[in-house]
């Protein structure tokens, strides 16, 4: 074989081998995973007010069922139906005839004792001296001052029966005692009202505050009252907030006036009467609300948000904390009540602990991670409709 022909397939030999060497050639380690993006809140402690969030029904500050107090026939009403009304404003006119007939007829009779009393008045004064004078009996003196008296009396009499007829007078116009907004009217023009009627003519409620009848448990009324939100409890009363249907805040804040005396035996539940003030006229009475009634203050409570917590096969609560480093690590903790989507911490955490709020899924016991600061939902909303 020709030297040249061997060298060749020496060289493509060695070229076969150093290419299976190269494959035969274990691959490069891959690099250590990137630590894992997380957002993250470092706890912080402030006052959190604890509360509760029961059932109430509005009802007026003060109702006036509008009744006659003379009977008669309507003659016409005064009032625009679902207006404002004042004290004093009139609502109703009722036939004043009759009524201005009696004042007549007890005028008359007034005049009548008046003179009555004047002439009885002059006969004993003309009796006086002929009685010292042995003129008359000491007999007929004597009753000529009966009469003069019996004759002031009738006058005294006919003055207060002038006086009610002119009172009865003043009742044909029915006025509104109170303040507030009148509802529809009960009767109409032409209708015959008397005293005893059972239905009223109209009704009145003041409506510009209102109360809030809020049941609650009793067992809760010893906190309450501790709370100082009692009016038998502490000075400090806090606030109570209103919620609407559609659990969103009233404009309006009220106060706690009295928890009630007596459990209902069926139910368990004291009633708790609320002072709202309801200046634009925004609670109904009878309307069903939610009243939000704070039962304790933490002085240094520390909250945590919801998506935060995570629950263990067994219904533990847990939190990945951070460490100095960045490594997480996941500690049970005890959470207790919701306060605006937050958790109040019972346990297991404190203030100056960072905690992570979203991104766990991504996370390992001992792994490092890459915290970024996090932002409420609310914050980034409105960081991003400002930056548009």
């Amino acid at each position: 074989m020709h030297p040249s022909h061997f060298t060749k397939k020496n060289m493509l030999i060695a070229a076969a081998l150093l290419s299976l060497a190269a494959c035969s050639k274990p691959a490069p380690e891959e690099g250590a995973a990137a630590p894992a993006a997380v957002t993250v809140l470092k706890l912080q402690a402030a006052p959190v007010v604890l509360s509760d969030e029961l059932p109430g029904r509005v009802a007026a500050f003060r109702t006036a069922d509008i009744r006659p107090q003379v009977g008669g026939i309507v003659l016409r009403r005064q009032f625009e139906q679902g207006a404002d009304v004042t004290a004093g404003q009139k609502l109703f006119q009722l036939n004043p005839a009759p009524f201005q007939a009696d004042v007549d007829s007890a005028a008359a009779a007034l005049q009548h004792a008046v003179a009555t009393a004047n002439r009885a008045s002059s006969q004993a004064e003309r009796l006086k001296p002929l009685v010292e004078a042995d003129a008359i009996s000491r007999q007929a003196y004597d009753d000529a001052v009966a009469q003069r008296e019996q004759a002031v009396a009738t006058v005294a009499q006919a003055r207060a029966t002038l006086a009610r007829r002119r009172l009865d007078l003043a009742f044909a116009s029915i006025e509104a005692p109170i303040a507030g907004r009148i509802g529809s009217e009960l009767v109409t023009e032409g209708a015959l009202v008397g005293v005893a009627d059972a239905a009223p003519m109209a009704r009145i409620q003041q409506i510009d505050k209102v109360y809030v009848d809020v049941r609650q448990p009793a067992a809760a009324l010893a906190a309450l009252r501790a709370s100082g939100s009692d009016s038998t409890g502490g000075a400090d009363k806090l606030p109570v907030t209103i919620l609407g249907a559609d659990g969103q805040p009233h404009p309006v804040t009220g106060r706690i006036l009295f928890s009630g005396i007596s459990v209902d035996a069926g139910t368990g539940d004291a009633v708790i009467r609320v002072l709202v003030d309801n200046p634009q006229r925004q609670l109904l009475p009878g309307m069903f609300v939610r009243a939000r009634i704070a039962r304790a203050v933490q002085a240094d409570g520390v909250l945590l948000p919801q998506q935060a917590v995570l629950r263990s096969s067994g219904g533990q609560a847990q939190a990945w904390v951070l460490d100095g480093t960045n490594k997480v690590s996941l500690k049970p903790i005890s959470v207790g009540d919701v306060v605006e989507h937050q958790y109040v911490v019972n346990g297991g955490l404190a203030a100056g602990d960072t905690v992570v709020i979203e991104g766990q899924e991504r996370l390992q016991p001992g792994a490092t991670a890459a915290p970024q600061p996090w932002k409420p939902a609310v914050v980034a909303t409105a960081a991003a409709a400002k930056a548009r």
